[in-house]
């Protein structure tokens, strides 16, 4: 072949540092632009981004890049962003993990509907709980404590 097609769905979660609530509402819509745009960059004319809000993205993997750079590089381009936010974010900070979870094209829709809705069920259920429910679904063995 000529020329290389990848069509990966990665779902990305990753929080702030400390488990800490900093990110309030009146920055999480610039802040998925933010994420967009460089999605964008890294993923050029075969960019796809389903759905982002804060701790959760919902994409197509570029297909030179590994989950881990992903998640690297989209947790320090938003960190740099927000901390000109003003004062609230001047000592903002994710979480060095991450959790990376594949997601068959059958499943995106319920991904999208979960991460559109993220703050409501938040409510309900808290994001350690959440994570660790992914982390279980998808057979990932971890101790809380490195959560």
């Amino acid at each position: 072949m000529s020329q290389s097609f990848v069509q990966i769905y990665v779902h990305i979660v990753f929080h702030t540092k400390d488990n800490l609530k900093l990110i309030k509402e009146d920055i999480e819509n610039e802040l998925s632009l933010i994420w967009a745009e460089f999605l964008r960059t890294i993923n050029q004319s075969r960019y796809k981004l389903e759905n982002l809000r804060p701790y959760s993205l919902l994409c197509t993997l570029p297909k030179t890049m590994a989950p881990a750079d992903l998640a690297e590089e989209v947790k320090k381009s938003s960190s740099k962003w927000i901390k000109t936010k003003g004062v609230h974010y001047s000592n903002f900070y994710w979480q060095d993990g991450y959790g990376g979870f594949s997601v068959s094209n059958s499943g995106v829709d319920a991904v999208r509907r979960y991460i559109l809705n993220q703050r409501k069920h938040h409510e309900k259920v808290s994001f350690m709980e959440e994570y660790k429910n992914l982390l279980e679904a998808y057979g990932i063995p971890h101790e809380d404590r490195y959560l």
